[in-house]
């Protein structure tokens, strides 16, 4: 039925993934790019997704009667365990593009999709040892408490939230096109329907549950596609005898390049390129707001440092399981005729629907419509924490600190940040929409190279260096954040590929190599020369801040070591 459907809608369209060379971007992202061709309405997966959104909105009803102070509303009064943040933070990683991107790289290129799909884990053991307990011990709901815990709030928090909120924005347009793409493919629904609805489901979450309805969307998205991972991952493995030698063989006897799939190569040969695609994932990973601002909903450091080992853990298993998919879509697709387009010889879709196809193979079409609705269901999981990080900026280092120096009642910032996620949920809708036809790949990689630039360099230092001044951090991290964008609009990504100039002034995709080694120059460079009184005082405020970050001394949910 799955292969007549598509014959009589011609699908010929190519669903490709965001930044195919970048599996720590795919984690946190599901734009997809390319034409998608509608395809006829897949009831079953309609009626699951249905029954998702009715359940997280009575979460959502349950949370707002739960949500009364601002603690409520940021941080979800900081009463979320480790091991629910640890579900929740992977929730924000394992999105759709992830679980179709990933696995359809290893369908394409083999081995190659592990060691990319992996590589973004080593932000994972910086954010653990060199952040999650200090964060959690300084800050109160946004990373910029942590950074103006010493430094002057008024030009540390607006640079912090102008960081924040260009992460958001970029994020956000590539999550709405993506939703309305991949609801074309695997819903066949309009695009403008996927769009008003991802809108709309955000704003309901965040405005009314806050922080603790987007953390239960983002765990139960996640323990729902983890279990239908894990139920393909199983079932290849059951074909295959649950033999790793079995399952390798046969993908080299069946793949066009044989052997050459078991051998790392190819994807990211210029060194250059690489060596800044590592930093923008490992370093970018670790100045994510919305990531960041996790770590206030745990009650001490303990738990935020189990947030960090459970996430890990769930996301590692995540990436194994894709690695098996892949691979088992090799042996179980590549010559069966139910999936492969006669006009072209490749599966339907494209690589990137490996995993649905393989979903139907192993599971038949309830499972399949299971697949597709999780797929989407884990947009909603995304966007809400994105929102929600972004409203935080607007209303609680913006308006509450830098307009109303601190002096606002408990139930207008509120308000405010209320206000804000439902203006960001309309323009985040309106981006959508106008954005459809234009490739966004390039938004995401500029989001992390713009954490790896501005929100990290900041926040380590802040924590790790004794001379740091605000004159420095300022004028460093705004260097970090131009620096970035411009070599990203002058490179080969926008300049050639979307503006159509003949050649690239900038010739790297990546410019976090260069961006971030320059907001950390500048930084370090300013902050020395800064001989003012307020750098002084600054300087010997450390001590203080040191005492707080290791003890946890004068913060909610003080914790002993």
């Amino acid at each position: 039925m799955f292969k007549t459907q598509m014959n009589n809608a011609g699908m010929r369209y190519r669903l490709l993934l965001i930044l195919s060379l970048f599996p720590g971007v795919l984690a946190a992202a599901d734009a997809l790019q390319g034409p998608v061709e509608r395809q006829p309405v897949n009831i079953t997966a309609i009626i699951m997704f249905m029954l998702f959104v009715s359940v997280t909105l009575g979460i959502t009803y349950w949370a707002a009667r739960r949500t009364r102070s601002t603690s409520d509303f940021y941080a979800a009064g900081s009463s979320i365990s480790g091991l629910q943040n640890g579900l929740a933070i992977a929730g924000d990683f394992m999105s759709a593009a992830s679980f179709l991107g990933i696995s359809g790289l290893v369908f394409a290129s083999g081995f190659d999709g592990l060691i990319y799909s992996i590589g973004f884990l080593v932000g994972w053991p910086i954010i653990l040892f060199l952040l999650a307990e200090r964060l959690r011990n300084l800050g109160k709901y946004t990373f910029a408490d942590a950074v103006s815990y010493r430094l002057r709030p008024l030009p540390i928090r607006s640079l912090a939230a102008c960081g924040t909120l260009t992460v958001v924005l970029f994020y956000l347009i590539a999550q709405m096109v993506g939703a309305g793409k991949l609801i074309q493919i695997l819903f066949g629904l309009d695009y403008h329907y996927a769009v008003v609805s991802v809108g709309v489901l955000m704003i309901l979450y965040v405005t009314f549950g806050g922080m603790l309805a987007t953390t239960w969307v983002q765990i139960i998205k996640a323990v729902l596609l983890l279990i239908g991972a894990s139920f393909i991952a199983i079932a290849v493995m059951y074909k295959m005898d649950f033999s790793f030698e079995h399952l390798f063989s046969s993908a080299v006897k069946i793949h066009n390049d044989g052997m050459d799939i078991m051998a790392p190569g190819g994807l990211v040969s210029d060194p250059v390129s690489a060596i800044s695609l590592g930093l923008a994932l490992m370093f970018g990973t670790a100045g994510l707001p919305h990531i960041l601002m996790r770590f206030f909903t745990v009650p001490d450091a303990r738990e935020a440092r189990k947030s960090v080992f459970y996430a890990t853990g769930f996301i590692g298993y995540f990436y194994i399981l894709t690695f098996i998919i892949g691979f088992g879509a090799i042996v179980l697709l590549t010559n069966n005729p139910d999936f492969l387009d006669p006009v072209s010889g490749g599966i339907y879709g494209g690589n990137n629907m490996a995993a649905v196809h393989l979903s139907r193979a192993v599971g038949g079409e309830a499972f399949l419509g299971f697949i597709s609705a999780v797929a989407f269901a884990t947009i909603l999981a995304v966007v809400s924490g994105l929102t929600l990080s972004g409203a935080s900026a607007i209303s609680h280092d913006l308006y509450a600190s830098v307009i109303c120096h601190g002096e606002i009642p408990e139930g207008e910032e509120v308000r405010v940040s209320r206000i804000a996620t439902v203006i960001l949920g309309i323009v985040a809708i309106i981006l959508g929409i106008i954005f459809e036809q234009q490739n966004v790949a390039y938004m995401v990689g500029l989001a992390f190279a713009i954490a790896a630039s501005v929100n990290f360099p900041v926040l380590f230092l802040s924590m790790y260096w004794q001379r740091l001044t605000t004159r420095g951090a300022f004028i460093g991290g705004s260097v970090g954040l131009f620096t970035a964008v411009l070599c990203m609009v002058l490179g080969p990504t926008i300049w050639v590929d979307i503006l159509g100039n003949p050649e690239a002034v900038f010739p790297y995709k990546h410019p976090a190599l260069f961006s971030m080694s320059a907001a950390f120059a500048v930084i370090i460079v300013v902050s020395k020369l800064d001989s003012s009184q307020s750098g002084k005082d600054e300087a010997k405020a450390f001590e203080d801040q040191y005492v707080r970050s290791q003890t946890g001394l004068g913060a909610e949910g003080a914790t002993s070591h």
